[in-house]
């Protein structure tokens, strides 16, 4: 069975974005990016909340035509555009770019994704992955911490009432100072063992 893992870019006090949305307090260089390339393209599928879904399609669409854009970001932009995406929304009416709109986070559904033959699937946002959790439908979660204090802004864990063993399956270290770290829910059924 596939895996569902939760990835989130996050700030050293635990934020995903600040308080505007704004993200641009991440660390991305090009051993980063290069990295996200790599492992995006290993992946069956991207499900992602609206907002997340919106960001990523107001810009990585037509990356690689922008003059300007560098080799890892146009790279990423045929990896986005290729890779299936399912967008969760009750309000989006059209999606492009290999994007199925799905209404509701239905947990038999998503098992059955999981159990179709393929590669890994990734979720991400602070609002869709909060009901994964709470759901148990996470195999793994993937933090990339990056070295700044935003002081306020949207946290990474929106369940606080899900309480969840892990256990540390990797670390790495990027040259920017991100860390990745990288750990498996010990309660959850492609875990088990």
């Amino acid at each position: 069975m596939r895996k569902i893992i939760l990835s989130m870019s996050v700030s050293l006090d635990g934020f995903m974005e600040g308080p505007d949305r704004e993200i641009d307090w991440h660390v991305v260089d090009d051993e980063l990016h290069r990295h996200f390339n790599d492992w995006c393209k290993t992946l069956g599928a991207f499900l992602e909340g609206r907002v997340t879904w919106q960001l990523m399609a107001d810009y990585w669409p037509t990356a690689d035509q922008d003059p300007g854009g560098s080799e890892v970001e146009a790279e990423f932009a045929g990896i986005w555009r290729d890779t299936p995406k399912y967008v969760f929304s009750r309000t989006l009416r059209e999606a492009g770019w290999n994007t199925t709109i799905v209404r509701e986070v239905v947990p038999e559904e998503i098992l059955a994704l999981k159990e179709k033959a393929g590669r890994d699937l990734v979720v991400g946002g602070a609002d869709l992955a909060a009901s994964f959790l709470r759901l148990g439908l996470v195999d793994e979660i993937h933090t990339y911490v990056h070295p700044v204090l935003i002081g306020r802004g949207k946290p990474m864990f929106l369940a606080p009432e899900v309480k969840a063993g892990l256990r540390l399956a990797g670390t790495r270290t990027f040259g920017s100072g991100v860390v990745q770290l990288r750990h498996e829910l010990v309660n959850s059924p492609t875990n088990a063992h």
